[in-house]
């Protein structure tokens, strides 16, 4: 399924002159996407220059890099969100190509035109696209216009500061239906958006969806969309180059959310026939198709209970889950993204993949392990790490960039580590991942690995019953529930309340500590503390 056939140009031999897309490039992000940047560089034989806050002075995407520059103080608006100066280091150090990873700068248009203005590349889509699909509101226009089927709602930004447009705005609330959504049409991660039952509530959501809108992404602007629940989120990689090819290399499955943030990711997609997953791949090339996709970017959609498709935004940059399409489909993403960016067409490795997208034969699935407290509503729970210790061996893979005694700051997202299985089948995949969490060692900090444990022994999930209300639902629901599963969880790896499964009869136990098993009881109760 691709959108054009392919054409020759100047980049098609690119792959094939033993060169490498670039010299150097600069990385303008932090943690595991830098470092997991930077390692692709490494195989391609490309030089790079990681940028750092004051907070990730000896964070590991720095110290990996070749070279690494300071942007300044902790706060990301006075670091990682400095466009000038990251244009200004890769002058300095002599990149070719800024590389924005996902997140703070990853969607910006005017970031995007400073840096080829600059004499860069940017790696990524084009400005023009990132207008078009990077912002919610132009993203529907988009999808629209090319026959897309869009979740109802309104296709301009609701005039929060106009009093004289309340009624108006009112009125286009009740066309749409209540409940409805106020989302943010710049960024996304949940952030600006307020769920809304009645008009009554309308100017109160409106008002703090764009207050915090604006200050999380320097946007404002707001608008409403219908609420389809219960309902899936699927989305689709796509992948564009400069001659004109974009092709669809499958689906994820992202519904395990909480705040409309994605906490698990799957592909492919359990339970969709291969007429559906066809259809879905193709509106996604044709949305992508009228932005004129350049480089990477995500088709998101709801799946209804109806088993129809809704067009929700399009993610124009690499998406943090980009990892589970890599175990499928043996690609390494961010090494097509640096040759799209120099000019080649895609690679015969991702037409193959993408021809192979409707019968993929393997699955994999993807944790999110965060530094946050899932007894209290995943709440941030930033400090410093004890012990460290992530899963290896048949089937696994770990993105990570911190390290033992390393200090999680509060300043950032949360997101530490992303724990990720592959096998033949979705059960084999699961079954890899209990293992895998199983193995995890985290102390100083909460993290999400309690959450990430029961699920995996959820017999809906086991089943493919998704939602993106499983959490509300299965977990924050039901607080004697989620405690249950807890409990559930910690019975399956032996241990029950911090005390190993069997310690009152088993002598080698000894509770001064010495006993092997006593201190696995330890360093797991440590690792899945919960506040009582």
């Amino acid at each position: 399924m691709t959108a054009s056939s392919r054409t020759a140009g100047k980049g098609a031999s690119l792959r094939k002159d033993g060169g490498r897309p670039f010299a150097r490039i600069l990385v303008a992000n932090r943690g595991e996407i830098a470092l997991r940047i930077i390692r692709t560089c490494r195989d391609l034989g490309v030089e790079t220059v990681a940028v750092y806050s004051d907070a990730d002075v000896e964070a590991g995407h720095v110290v990996a890099a070749d070279t690494a520059v300071r942007l300044g103080p902790a706060p990301a608006t006075e670091s990682y969100l400095r466009a000038d100066a990251i244009v200004d280091a890769a002058r300095e150090t002599g990149a070719e190509a800024i590389h924005p990873g996902y997140g703070f700068l990853s969607e910006r248009a005017a970031f995007a035109r400073a840096v080829m203005d600059a004499g860069l590349t940017f790696i990524g889509p084009t400005p023009d696209a990132i207008d078009a699909l990077g912002d919610k509101l132009t993203a529907r226009r988009t999808a629209k216009d090319a026959g897309v089927p869009v979740v109802p709602g309104t296709y301009e930004a609701a005039a929060v500061d106009r009093p004289d447009q309340a009624a108006a705005v009112v009125g286009a609330a009740e066309e749409v239906g209540f409940p409805l959504l106020v989302k943010a049409s710049a960024g996304g991660g949940g952030r600006g958006m307020r769920r809304v039952t009645t008009a009554a509530d309308l100017p109160a959501a409106l008002a703090g969806g764009a207050a915090e809108a604006l200050a999380a992404f320097g946007d404002g602007a707001v608008y409403l969309e219908r609420e389809v629940r219960p309902a899936r989120h699927i989305e689709v990689q796509l992948l564009g180059d400069a001659h004109g090819t974009i092709v669809a290399l499958g689906e994820r499955d992202c519904s395990i959310q909480r705040r409309h943030q994605k906490l698990v990711e799957e592909s492919p997609a359990p339970g969709l026939t291969l007429g559906e997953r066809a259809q879905l791949h193709d509106l996604a090339i044709r949305a992508a198709r009228g932005a004129k996709l350049h480089n990477a970017a995500t088709a998101e959609f709801l799946f209804d209970t109806d088993r129809r498709f809704w067009f929700l935004e399009v993610n124009a940059r690499l998406q943090v889950e980009h990892g589970v399409t890599e175990l499928v489909t043996d690609l390494d993403l961010v090494a097509e993204q640096l040759w799209i960016a120099a000019g080649a067409p895609l690679s015969e490795a991702v037409l193959a993949a993408a021809a192979n997208a409707l019968t993929p034969d393997r699955h994999a699935i993807e944790v999110r392990l965060a530094a946050e407290d899932p007894a209290r509503s995943f709440a941030p729970s930033p400090g410093r790490v004890g012990d460290w210790r992530m899963p290896s061996g048949p089937g696994v893979r770990v993105d990570t960039a911190l390290r033992a005694g390393e200090r999680v700051p509060p300043h950032y997202d949360p997101l530490i580590a992303k724990v990720m299985t592959v096998g033949p089948d979705r059960g084999t995949a699961i079954d890899r991942m209990r293992r895998a969490l199983d193995e995890v060692a985290v102390t100083g900090i909460q993290t999400t690995l309690p959450f990430d444990r029961a699920l995996m022994r959820d017999a809906a999930f086991a089943a493919g019953e998704l939602s993106t209300d499983w959490v509300a639902t299965r977990w924050a629901g039901d607080a004697r529930r989620a405690e249950a599963l807890v409990r559930a969880a910690q019975v399956a790896a032996g241990v029950a309340d911090g005390v190993p499964v069997g310690a009152a009869t088993d002598p080698s136990l000894r509770k001064d500590g010495s006993g092997s098993a006593w201190r696995e009881a330890g360093r797991r109760a440590s690792a899945d503390r919960w506040p009582r």
